[in-house]
């Protein structure tokens, strides 16, 4: 099977993709979740009239003069509305959110005020509406104001309560199942015997999975033999919407998820990317259920995650922003021409004081190296046989979040 470019890859991945079912949840549970409709206010907000300032109601004729002794007839507090209505030469004690009582039409602060028993005299002129926040202001009863497919943030959150809803309706989370293959292998805090190495992929994919919103299940790590594999798949795809695999992705003697996923029905969609790291990398599916197998070396597991496993997440749960956004830097370093697979390098990033970033690749681009990867800020694209790029030119990231 020929190599596939990184669009052809990540267009065969969504391909047939559509968001999973929503759900209610109440408010509070809400952060962080994906908007499943649009959401409309059902209260405006303010829900009528109301003082922005602590002082007195007044008709704004009464003090057009900018000087006047007015009766004072009542208070109006947040929450505690005036029952009477204000009319020539009176005025009403109002604090801020208190609403603007009948026949009232200006707030004069209370700094220019003074106050002689029960006359208020007003030393400042007012227009009408100073000083008050009207109806509405905010936002309107019926008001489409977060649009479905929005991942909620804690301002959002804020905007939902103020709206009056209890309750949001969200896409489910998907489930994504994480296995990790290879004798090699062994769990974090074992002391590896010869030849075995720290496994560190399914830590790693599981919190990736849930920054992007999914549950996400570690089902540990199973040996290069084919029953363990299927067994071990066959309790995945009961619990995952996402199968995803490290390790065992390509056609070696001991690579057996192939053989493994094919026992279960997989349809094969492709095994070979034209990406640097992670050619590797394998996508079908089982039915309903999206399967990843993902390259074992740990940089291109994650690489690999970035570029498909976080859009199959978003358009699962109804994002419309798939991808990580591409932006523009100056290379710190030169690098050399590259063949006909994407590269995707981890670099530094420096801002400069007009605001241009600066990405310097790491010199050293091993694909099991995870320092470089945790100290990296971006990742920069060099095309499929791109020439050899001078310091100073201009290039494409992606900058790198969790």
């Amino acid at each position: 099977m020929a190599l596939l470019s990184v669009a052809e890859a990540l267009a065969r991945v969504l391909d047939g993709v559509e968001p999973l079912a929503s759900e209610n949840v109440p408010i509070a549970q809400a952060s962080g979740r994906v908007l499943a409709v649009d959401l409309a206010a059902l209260r405006s907000q303010p829900p009528a009239a109301v003082s922005a300032m602590d002082g007195y109601a007044v008709r704004a004729a009464d003090v057009a003069g900018g000087r006047a002794e007015l009766n004072l007839i009542g208070e109006v507090a947040a929450g505690r509305p005036f029952a009477g209505s204000v009319g020539p030469g009176e005025a009403a004690r109002i604090f801020t959110g208190g609403v603007l009582p009948p026949g009232a039409d200006a707030i004069i602060v209370q700094e220019e005020t003074e106050r002689r028993g029960d006359i208020v005299v007003i030393t400042g002129a007012a227009q009408p509406g100073k000083h008050i926040r009207r109806e509405a202001l905010d936002f309107a009863s019926g008001q489409v104001l977060l649009g479905r497919g929005r991942r909620l943030s804690a301002r959002d959150i804020a905007l939902a309560a103020a709206m009056n809803h209890a309750e949001i309706p969200v896409r489910r989370r998907p489930r994504v199942a994480i296995l990790a293959t290879g004798d090699e292998l062994v769990p974090p805090g074992t002391n590896p015997g010869p030849g075995q190495i720290v496994s560190a992929n399914g830590l790693a994919l599981s919190a990736f999975a849930r920054a992007e919103g999914a549950e996400a299940r570690d089902f540990g790590i199973v040996p290069d033999r084919i029953e363990p594999t299927v067994e071990a798949l066959e309790r995945m795809r009961g619990w995952g919407d996402v199968l995803v695999t490290t390790g065992g992705a390509s056609v070696g003697e001991h690579d057996l998820v192939q053989r493994a996923l094919a026992a279960q029905g997989m349809a094969l969609a492709f095994w070979k990317v034209a990406v640097r790291p992670g050619r590797p990398m394998m996508h079908g599916r089982i039915e309903r259920t999206r399967v990843l197998g993902l390259p074992g070396n740990p940089v291109s597991a994650y690489v690999c995650a970035f570029l498909f496993l976080v859009p199959l997440l978003r358009r699962l749960i109804g994002r419309q922003d798939l991808s990580a956004a591409t932006e523009s830097a100056v290379l710190g370093r030169e690098l050399a021409a590259n063949d006909e697979r994407a590269d995707y390098l981890r670099g530094k990033l420096e801002r400069q004081p007009d605001g241009s970033l600066i990405a310097t690749a790491f010199a050293v681009q091993d694909s099991s190296m995870l320092l470089p990867l945790a100290e990296a800020d971006c990742l920069i694209i060099r095309e499929p046989y791109a020439p050899a790029a001078p310091a100073g030119s201009r290039c494409a990231i992606l900058k790198l979040g969790l």
